[in-house]
């Protein structure tokens, strides 16, 4: 059975930082792309950042670009995410999320949420102000 777990999220002042992790278990995905998603009370969820699979390619949104940075250990097949000068508007359940396929392309990305398959439950970050 495939799980992905996050942990690391929590309450935190604004211009704190946090660093969110996401364990892999039940197959491995060091070939796959990788993400992590938010999700704020009453919005859709929306991309944070991903990251291929070789880590030689990764995207943010706009909203965080300069302050979070993804990163990934295929030897302990997890997914990172740092976040630095934290903001009261990047208040949301975080989630994890890994594709299912295995790609050639070490550089291959995707930053569109229906093209992940597998989903953690999610960490509630909350920054305060």
């Amino acid at each position: 059975q495939v799980q992905l777990v996050e942990s690391g999220g929590g309450l935190v002042q604004a211009g704190g930082s946090r660093r969110l992790s996401c364990a892999a278990s039940g197959r491995t995905f060091s070939r796959s792309a990788m993400g992590w998603f938010r999700q704020a009370p009453g919005k859709e969820r929306t991309i944070v950042a991903a990251i291929s699979w070789n880590g030689g390619n990764t995207y943010y949104a706009d909203s965080v670009k300069g302050r979070f940075t993804i990163s990934r250990d295929n030897a302990e097949n997890t997914v990172y995410l740092q976040m630095n000068s934290l903001k009261p508007e990047d208040t949301a359940v975080y989630y994890c999320a890994a594709d299912r396929e295995a790609y050639y392309n070490g550089l291959y990305i995707t930053y569109d949420l229906d093209e992940y398959d597998f989903w953690g439950q999610g960490t509630q970050v909350t920054v305060s102000s």
